[in-house]
């Protein structure tokens, strides 16, 4: 660890964070996507150009700039470019449908949509629907450039790191109800902060950015934190195990952050295809964005190698709230410990602590607190109390020498005659058969009470019969925890971040209920 350095967190925009680097290591490797690489020294001068360009398009300080993209160069230069102009930068994943991303430009009132459409098809296809005009820019390549809204109204812009809002993130959007979270600068620079002072990461390593930039871990930790720290982020439209493998091996990575399915699929891929990572110089892998169960850590710690870490947080925490540490590795699933400046309290249904070790729903307070949801003061007064406790609706308990346990989401508890059932105790037990690569389980009204269903998503070439799969889950629950009903299928719903879509689960699981009560 380097001392002497100036504070991340004393920074006033994200863009900033590079300029120790542009100083020491001008040529050393910035971002890398399929299309080319950009130095330090050549991210500068494309982030200044970026940010004139935006001007000279009609673009002003506290208007929204929403990018239609996957990840790629050209994605993480507007995000600076729109920092260093004060305007917000709103990253909406290509491969959504039109109506949600339509539901985003609407909402956001964007100044300007622009497309990556030289690398990604989908953003093409968006871009044709929008009355773009491709544009060249030097160093990113082609950019589809939509209309000027000229409607659109600039919000108040602050000195302040505090006060002005340096991104935006869509947490829902499918409903038509988008919820647009603005996280300020000094959000996101508490959080590249952390990843530099937890994660001890530096000049010499390489990280694989795989996770959209759509999202909060994908924008923040891995972007903007990245970069603060001085490495190099080879960034990837789409996840595959064998690109992976591949990029282990030939780039170098040292730096690994994905979701559970995504570590899933990597060891699929290598029982399947007889795949192998080969020798690696990874120094670090993370998990973040949804539970993580015994047997995927512990497969995954042997395939690699190395302590897979875990990590919690929400988007309105810019994202982290916890995480494990690497000078005191778990064998359990636990997210670790709270980070440094986050507090958390544990509260029953009426807002009191409960027993040390109890169950109950979560609370959060620290510097990465989201400033609120756009437009919409009602919901953000309903999510962060005057005294600045953020609701994260997630159940946790936590044990006595500090280490936070996720146990659900709140909506997700299912109450089965009467007992808590969590999801993730069964979906554990699930995952851990060695012929299912991953499971999620939602609970469905019935005739006063509710059902435990599951869906299962069975290892290529499994032979696995659902009364086997029965038998072993008999062997290893109670009663009551027990599935209604297991649905295999080819492939769980997943979001781009390869989260599993719990929610389009719930309404399959409501439809085939249905059907059984009326076969007609």
């Amino acid at each position: 660890m380097e001392t002497g350095r100036t504070s991340i967190a004393s920074y006033r925009r994200i863009h900033q964070v590079i300029e120790p680097w542009v100083c020491r290591q001008p040529e050393a490797l910035a971002l890398q996507d399929k299309r080319g690489r950009v130095s330090y020294g050549e991210l500068a001068v494309a982030i200044e150009d970026g940010a004139q360009r935006l001007r000279q398009l009609g673009v002003r300080p506290g208007d929204r700039v929403l990018m239609v993209a996957e990840n790629c160069v050209a994605l993480g230069v507007l995000v600076l470019a729109a920092s260093a102009m004060d305007a917000w930068a709103v990253v909406v994943n290509a491969r959504l449908s039109p109506r949600e991303i339509d539901n985003f430009i609407e909402h956001s009132g964007a100044r300007r949509v622009f497309y990556t459409s030289e690398i990604s098809a989908d953003a093409l296809m968006h871009a044709g629907r929008n009355r773009s005009v491709e544009q060249c820019w030097p160093a990113l390549g082609k950019l589809a450039v939509g209309p000027l809204n000229e409607g659109a109204h600039a919000e108040p812009a602050s000195e302040d790191p505090k006060a002005q809002v340096a991104a935006m993130i869509y947490t829902s959007g499918t409903s038509g109800h988008p919820k647009g979270v603005m996280l300020t600068h000094a959000n996101l620079l508490h959080v590249a902060e952390l990843v530099w002072a937890l994660r001890r990461l530096g000049p010499q390593n390489k990280a694989y950015g795989v996770l959209p930039m759509a999202h909060v871990v994908g924008l923040s930790s891995q972007l903007v934190g990245s970069l603060a720290c001085g490495c190099a982020l080879v960034l990837e439209d789409r996840y595959s195990a064998p690109a992976l493998a591949k990029a282990m091996r030939e780039e170098g990575i040292t730096v690994l952050m994905g979701v559970p399915a995504m570590y899933a699929k990597l060891l699929d891929w290598m029982r399947s295809a007889g795949g192998s990572i080969g020798p690696h110089v990874l120094r670090l892998a993370g998990v973040a964005g949804s539970p993580l169960t015994q047997q995927l850590k512990q497969d995954v710690e042997a395939a690699l190698g190395l302590t897979l870490h875990n990590n919690y947080g929400l988007t309105e925490m810019s994202p982290t709230v916890s995480q494990t540490l690497l000078h005191a590795p778990r064998t359990d699933c636990s997210v670790g410990m709270p980070v440094p400046g986050v507090e958390i309290r544990i509260v029953d249904s009426e807002g009191q602590p409960v027993e040390p070790g109890a169950v109950g729903e979560l609370r959060v307070r620290g510097p990465n607190v989201m400033k609120g949801y756009y437009c919409n003061e009602a919901l953000t007064r309903e999510a962060v109390d005057a005294e600045g406790w953020f609701n994260t609706c997630d159940l946790a308990r936590q044990e006595p020498d500090g280490a936070l346990f996720i146990m659900g989401r709140t909506k997700e508890l299912i109450i089965r005659s009467g007992f808590n059932v969590y999801p993730v105790e069964v979906e554990q037990v699930l995952n851990s058969h060695p012929d299912i690569v991953q499971s999620a389980v939602v609970g469905r009204q019935a005739d006063g009470n509710e059902e435990v269903i599951a869906f299962v998503e069975a290892a290529a070439n499994a032979t696995i019969s659902q009364d086997a799969l029965e038998r072993f889950l008999r062997e290893r629950l109670s009663p009551y925890k027990l599935p209604a009903e297991i649905h295999f299928l080819t492939q769980l719903p997943v979001a781009p971040t390869g989260k599993v879509l719990k929610n389009a689960l719930k309404e399959k699981a409501a439809v085939l209920g249905a059907g059984r009560r009326d076969p007609s």
